[in-house]
């Protein structure tokens, strides 16, 4: 009975040390006949994840896998995220992602990208009409709100604060183009 015992602790102290998820953060309990355990769960779902997770953002992740700014985006940051959705990316002029996404252009994209990115954890309420923020391509984006509506550089936010563990998102109708 003795060894039953240890082998069942053992085994929960082996699960306690090697669960890792991609959900909510939460705590679950296992019960043997000597000890609680309290395991808590690893979060993953960082604002690349949740471009990832969006058939809407196919454009974007191809571009920040490209650009090599994945691992970056998915560090511990945190960040703010203007995310392009596919049909901004179609409404650049024809050619225009195809020649971005060459290998020739990866500064060029890169520069783009990163004009989308804000360093903190920036939401919705935070903003303010007339706002400058700075952005990681080391450029500003003036945020404008009138009659509710928020737009960065003239581009309307048509989904905010999508929170993951190293940011937020928000979505955005139109790719905003460095000067």
């Amino acid at each position: 009975m003795k060894k039953i015992k240890l082998v069942s602790l053992a085994l929960v102290a082996f699960a306690a040390t090697s669960i890792v998820s991609c959900t909510a953060p939460k705590e679950q309990a296992e019960e043997t006949a000597d000890s609680t355990v309290v395991v808590e769960e690893v979060v993953s779902n960082t604002v690349v994840d949740i471009a990832v997770g969006s058939s809407d953002h196919t454009t974007l992740v191809t571009a920040v896998t490209t650009a090599g700014l994945a691992e970056t985006l998915s560090g511990t940051g945190p960040f703010t995220v203007f995310a392009p959705n596919n049909a901004a990316f179609a409404a650049l002029p024809a050619g225009t992602v195809e020649n971005l996404l060459k290998p020739e252009n990866k500064e060029k994209l890169t520069s783009i990208l990163t004009y989308h990115v804000v360093a903190g954890n920036v939401l919705s309420s935070q903003l303010t009409d007339g706002q400058k923020v700075a952005t990681l391509n080391g450029q500003e984006l003036t945020v404008a709100i009138k009659n509710g509506v928020v737009t960065i550089n003239g581009t309307k936010v048509i989904a905010a604060d999508l929170a993951g563990s190293n940011g937020v998102v928000h979505v955005v109708e139109g790719v905003i183009l460095p000067k």
